[in-house]
């Protein structure tokens, strides 16, 4: 079993005292909005459990527009926001979205399903419309593996195509790799093949099992710890960033292994880790789905309002689930104990898959804190 290096319990307070800026209460740093969840693909993890034809419920052109200026609206705190699915290309009108919510000014990405869909003339339309960025996903290092998971064959030469097509057209791009008990031993090669595409930044996605994703394996806190430790050794010479989704305490690696090599906290909180302390679920993170719910995270099925029906930031600020999952104090178990709750907090989507308590503790995290609250 890897563990954290040892870090003394005053040492831990003192630098995330230092490093400060945890808490979102404002506004979201990112926003992921589920346009439709209409998708050609049959992930087997898949959220949303997506289907081929869009829900008759989803938000009018109009209804996204409105919510495109509510956005806006969160004004010097405004959030960078990730246009999702399903497959945001099946919306016959998405992109008019793009175009009005580049003229407001909005900073955008877009995770696009990996499908024939996916042309160079739609990368230029992105480019155009001043997206920032896309998402591709890769679970696998040849075709056989990846496809076998997104449920059609031909997405992985599909999406090797787009990547190489982004690179050309000068589009940033990073990619997504499932992290589960079936793929985990596959992440070396996949790591070399992701080189090869030469993305701005690779993200494993530790599995919650909601969704299609319930027939699926997490891996397990021993597995989840090493691979941590793998990818925080892998970043010292990787030519893109390597983060982690549904998986905050990388950054409890990352600031303990950064810390032993003497490296100063000004300098952590400078790197793509330091930059995100904090964010997680509801506290930084906001989703909405293709019928307006919003919810701490789309892993986190706990709705606490709708933009059809209330203000976004109205909701963000002032509705109890996002309230009290800001509030680490609240949190139960080791996370409850954990000295660096403040940095991680641990994934509440993970807690409630696993207990149906959003302050419960994360159960793929195999961090043993002290037994005395750090922060009373």
């Amino acid at each position: 079993m890897i563990r954290a290096i040892p870090t003394c319990r005053a040492e831990v307070s003192s630098a995330e005292h230092r490093l400060g800026g945890f808490v979102y209460p404002k506004a979201p740093f990112l926003i992921y909005w589920e346009i439709t969840r209409a998708c050609d693909l049959a992930c087997r993890h898949c959220r949303a459990e997506a289907a081929p034809h869009r829900d008759p419920d989803e938000l009018t052109l109009e209804e996204a527009k409105g919510l495109l200026k509510a956005i806006r609206d969160f004004g010097s705190h405004l959030p960078h926001l990730v246009l999702t699915g399903g497959d945001p290309l099946k919306r016959p009108d998405f992109f008019d979205i793009l175009d009005y919510g580049q003229r407001l000014g909005l900073g955008m990405s877009v995770a696009p399903s990996g499908t024939y869909a996916l042309t160079r003339e739609v990368l230029q339309i992105f480019k155009a419309a001043g997206v920032e960025s896309i998402a591709l996903s890769l679970d696998g290092c040849s075709q056989e593996k990846h496809d076998r998971f997104r449920g059609v064959s031909g997405c992985f030469a599909w999406t090797i195509e787009a990547a190489r097509l982004a690179r050309e057209e000068e589009l940033a791009f990073q990619i997504n790799t499932l992290v589960t008990a079936e793929t985990e031993a596959d992440l070396p090669e996949t790591y070399r093949l992701v080189r090869g595409l030469q993305p701005k930044r690779w993200s494993l996605f530790f599995l919650i099992t909601v969704g299609r994703g319930r027939t699926l394996r997490e891996v397990s806190p021993d597995r989840c710890e090493a691979i941590h430790h793998w990818l925080y050794d892998q970043s010292k010479n990787a030519p893109f960033i390597l983060a982690t989704t549904e998986a905050p305490h990388f950054r409890r690696v990352t600031l303990t292994r950064m810390r032993a090599e003497g490296i100063p906290l000004a300098r952590i909180r400078e790197t793509p880790v330091g930059r995100g302390f904090g964010i997680r679920d509801g506290n930084g993170i906001m989703f909405i789905s293709h019928t307006g719910e919003i919810y701490p995270s789309g892993f986190l099925p706990l709705a606490a309002g709708n933009v059809r029906a209330a203000h976004i930031a109205q909701i963000y600020r002032e509705s109890e689930v996002f309230r009290k999952i800001r509030q680490t104090s609240r949190f139960k178990g080791r996370c409850g104990l954990c000295e660096f709750r403040e940095i991680c907090g641990g994934s509440r989507a993970r807690a409630y898959a696993a207990y149906g308590d959003c302050l419960a503790e994360d159960p793929a995290c195999s961090y043993q804190p002290e037994k005395e609250d750090n922060y009373v």
